[in-house]
């Protein structure tokens, strides 16, 4: 049996992958950037104060980009999987199972379970798939 589980976020996925006898601890960075607004345009002394142009559609474009390549890279690190649980703090996990359910379809169907864990150590992280799997 070979039993993946994934603890993930924005910024990074930690990966346990399980087998009878081995274990081996992977982190897959993201590269997806932060948004950090700036700029502007006008003059502190304009009648309604300075105006900042942010370009949130040209931010959240590029973010929802950046995140189907995450998951592409997510996807080969795991195609071998019999099991998978998906564990994390924010909504990327859920996001996560839904571009499986939508593209990978056989993927999916080896999710085991998506949980809220917290921000975790790595020991921490293989204690918690550990945990899940029962070995």
């Amino acid at each position: 049996m070979n039993n993946i589980g994934i603890w993930l976020d924005k910024e990074k996925a930690h990966m346990v992958f399980l087998d009878k006898d081995s274990e081996k601890f992977e982190t897959l960075l993201s590269e997806i950037e932060n948004y950090r607004p700036s700029g502007g345009s006008g003059t502190k002394t304009a009648k309604w104060g300075p105006q900042d142009v942010v370009q949130d559609s040209k931010f959240l474009e590029r973010e929802k980009h950046q995140h189907k390549t995450y998951f592409k890279k997510l996807v080969e690190a795991i195609k071998s999987a019999d099991n998978i649980a998906l564990f994390g703090p924010a909504e990327t996990a859920l996001r996560f199972k839904k571009e499986l359910d939508k593209n990978y379809p056989e993927l999916a169907a080896k999710v085991k379970t998506v949980e809220r864990a917290d921000s975790m150590t790595n020991n921490q992280v293989k204690k918690l798939v550990r945990d899940f799997f029962k070995t």
